[in-house]
């Protein structure tokens, strides 16, 4: 039976070190970098999805930055897997090893679970249905959720009302809930993974983390995020595209439309980061197959980095 190839990942939330760890765990373990991050894909997003420079890459290469145009129309979760996957047979190909980093839960799941993008079609319907009672009472798609399909009602940020009322959706055209229909990424059937994953989780204490988080706001501030937001504006893009609502982009945008002083908008983006992070922290804690690692409680990135390889090593019986 041919073996099947080791997939290593680096996952962990915003702030928490991982895109210098993973510099020093593929030099040490020969790979290349696949980035799992949901905004770092677009072109143009460099400073708010904080897209490593050529610089902090020393030479790594990269893979999934910058692959997609911030209005592209077509770009999921399942077109992520399939670039993703050519990516893996491409390093593979070169005899490296394929690292993917990133906190965006959806994508690294896309790549760790035996998936299926063939759920349900979308229905006009019952979509604008859930659309015009959100619009009437805020919240009321999320409390129909967790009558529904609770599972999913925790995994989702009440906010997040794409994918509520996708939920919602599926569970009205099939009776089911969309965790049991392909796309809710909880079950899992390892003989059915195409790749051997070895996972290693970047953790710190709370306040350590919340304290790195307003730091790197205030660095992006300072490297021009504001201006890298006009920038996307004067190329024609549309404020209501799903790109421009990642963290950073939609808090100042609404600053440049008026609603919100730029001091407001900076405390919103740590504000609202902090969140996400937390939201992340409670993601991947959910999966047994991530070795753990608190960043802090190391020397310095080098000696994350040696640790982490190590074990991926370890497993591998190379060590």
């Amino acid at each position: 039976m041919r073996e099947k190839q080791k997939l290593y990942f680096i996952v962990g939330p915003t702030a928490s070190g991982k895109t210098a760890a993973s510099i020093e765990v593929a030099k040490r373990i020969d790979a290349e970098v696949i980035s799992a991050d949901s905004i770092q894909v677009y072109r143009g997003m460099d400073i708010g999805s904080a897209k490593p420079s050529m610089e902090e890459r020393t030479g790594i290469p990269h893979h999934m930055l910058s692959v997609v145009a911030p209005d592209e129309p077509k770009f999921s979760v399942a077109r992520f897997r399939e670039m993703a996957d050519a990516c893996i047979v491409d390093i593979a190909a070169r005899e490296k090893r394929p690292l993917v980093v990133g906190g965006t839960g959806l994508y690294v799941n896309a790549l760790t679970y035996p998936l299926s993008f063939t759920g349900a079609p979308a229905d006009p319907t019952i979509r604008e249905k859930y659309v015009s009672l959100e619009a009437e009472q805020p919240g009321a798609a999320h409390k129909r959720l967790q009558e529904v399909d609770p599972a999913s009602a925790a995994r989702l940020h009440p906010n997040d009302k794409k994918r509520v009322i996708r939920a919602l959706e599926v569970f009205e055209l099939t009776g089911r809930p969309i965790s049991e229909n392909g796309e809710g990424f909880l079950a899992l059937d390892a003989s059915k993974l195409p790749y051997t994953v070895r996972i290693a989780g970047l953790t710190m204490p709370r306040e350590v983390l919340y304290a790195r988080i307003e730091q790197r706001v205030d660095r992006m501030m300072e490297q021009g995020l504001l201006d890298e937001v006009k920038a996307l504006l004067e190329k024609g893009y549309s404020p209501e595209l799903p790109a421009l609502q990642g963290l950073g982009y939609k808090q100042l945008l609404s600053f440049l439309s008026g609603t919100i002083t730029l001091s407001e908008a900076v405390e919103a983006i740590k504000r609202e980061t902090r969140r996400f992070a937390k939201r992340q922290i409670t993601w991947f804690k959910r999966d047994s197959r991530i070795r753990w690692y608190d960043a802090a409680a190391y020397a310095d990135t080098s000696a994350l980095g040696a640790a982490i390889a190590a074990q991926f090593l370890q497993e591998d019986g190379e060590e």
